[in-house]
């Protein structure tokens, strides 16, 4: 089976650099283009599942106009708390921030999420997803979703190993075994 992985497309706050999250931003207008532009660019797909985000389904309806969206809870980006709609200058000297540059996994968004709990969340997100494609007996299923939640099922399943903070889209081959596995076929 080979799986197709895409993040959404570009929202006003990812524009401004900002992070967003659990806000449920609509996609912006560059973002509706963007989409529109690489819409011929998609392998096909016999299957799609979707975060619940706007911004994702948005996303997904352009690129794969009339193909069924199967909403994951498990998909969503993480929840930053109130480093939401914040940038990377408004929040450098922050050390929770810091540690989470560094990639410490314990630390708690101030009012969000565990990064441990979100990236463990988004790898049982995407094994659901391929265990559900095989039962369907699909060949090419495909994911759109988060940057956080891409780089969370390529570091924890790429082999070899991807760094977390490597993020796009992904074409990878889901190999056979007891523990998921995948091989990077192309980056998009």
């Amino acid at each position: 089976m080979e799986l197709l992985m895409i993040r959404h497309s570009s929202t006003r706050g990812n524009l401004l650099r900002q992070y967003v999250g659990s806000q449920d931003h609509p996609l912006a207008p560059e973002g509706v283009a963007l989409a529109e532009r690489r819409r011929g660019e998609m392998p096909p797909i016999d299957g799609l599942w979707v975060s619940p985000m706007l911004r994702c389904r948005q996303t997904a309806e352009i690129l794969f106009p009339g193909v069924e969206q199967r909403l994951v809870d498990a998909l969503k980006e993480c929840d930053f708390g109130t480093f939401e709609g914040k940038t990377w200058a408004e929040l450098k000297d922050d050390p929770i921030y810091q540690a989470w540059l560094a990639g410490d996994p314990h630390i708690a968004f101030p009012g969000g999420e565990v990064l441990g709990e979100h990236i463990a969340r988004c790898r049982r997100g995407v094994a659901h997803v391929v265990e559900q494609a095989r039962a369907l007996g699909m060949s090419r299923p495909g994911i759109l979703a988060h940057g956080g939640t891409l780089m969370s099922a390529m570091s924890g399943f790429a082999v070899p190993h991807q760094d977390f903070y490597s993020c796009g889209g992904y074409l990878v081959r889901v190999e056979e075994g007891k523990a998921l596995a995948f091989t990077l076929l192309e980056t998009l």
